[in-house]
């Protein structure tokens, strides 16, 4: 399939479509705070962020993000940073240039559109409100609306279900390690944007080019595909 011509999207949520990263940050402060810990700088949170709630917590408490087991009071720290997060999830959370314009232009194509986040779903569904953007979706899958999430593609096939599209003829937009192997093993095309949490750049080494591409660049490409 040529990506372009894909008969339904889905998009990661934090780092793809929102810049969530001063908000968490904010949470896994405060939730350090209560254990008496010292605080943690944005720039080192961004590099933990991608692979879910509870393994971001884990990474701030060990300092570090490659972990082999999480340590001890994860999760207590965990139940306080939800209380947290749900306290400032829209204060300083920001669409990415270009998100709001390049979903319009998919609408506007008539392509059906899904999120598929490792975000709990208490928070997706405010966050996705408050930002404005919640009415583009016709599907959201959130990281406990299945028994797993990702990297398993098990969120990415149940969302492409959820819109009545093919598997493999959806498109999958995201900016992590997990996005890049859920949309592997699900079989879908992936468009990384050039910006988000990635980790560690070294991991889209092989990703080529011309699928590095903005949320306004993508609808270009789609609207010149149809």
């Amino acid at each position: 399939m040529n990506p372009m011509q894909a008969a339904g999207l889905l998009f990661d949520l934090d780092g793809t479509l929102v810049d969530s990263a001063p908000d968490l940050t904010t949470a896994v402060n405060r939730s350090l705070a209560d254990r008496g810990a010292a605080a943690l700088d944005e720039t080192r949170v961004r590099q933990w962020i991608g692979d879910g709630a509870r393994r971001l917590v884990a990474r701030a408490l060990a300092g570090r993000r490659d972990i082999d087991a999480e340590p001890a009071g994860t999760e207590p720290a965990l139940a306080r940073f939800f209380v947290h997060y749900h306290d400032c999830l829209c204060d300083r959370s920001a669409l990415y240039p270009g998100v709001r314009e390049g979903l319009e232009r998919i609408r506007a194509l008539g392509l059906p559109m899904a999120v598929v986040t490792n975000k709990p779903a208490a928070f997706t569904a405010p966050l996705l409100e408050a930002l404005g953007i919640d009415g583009f979706f016709g599907v959201t899958v959130s990281g406990d609306t299945l028994g797993v999430k990702k990297p398993d593609p098990a969120p990415l096939v149940h969302a492409a279900d959820r819109l009545g599209v093919a598997t493999e003829a959806c498109l999958f937009v995201g900016d992590s390690a997990a996005d890049q192997a859920a949309a592997a093993a699900a079989g879908m095309p992936l468009v990384r944007v050039p910006y988000g949490y990635p980790g560690d750049d070294a991991i889209f080494a092989g990703h080529p080019a011309a699928m590095t591409l903005t949320i306004d660049q993508l609808a270009t490409g789609l609207a010149n595909a149809s």
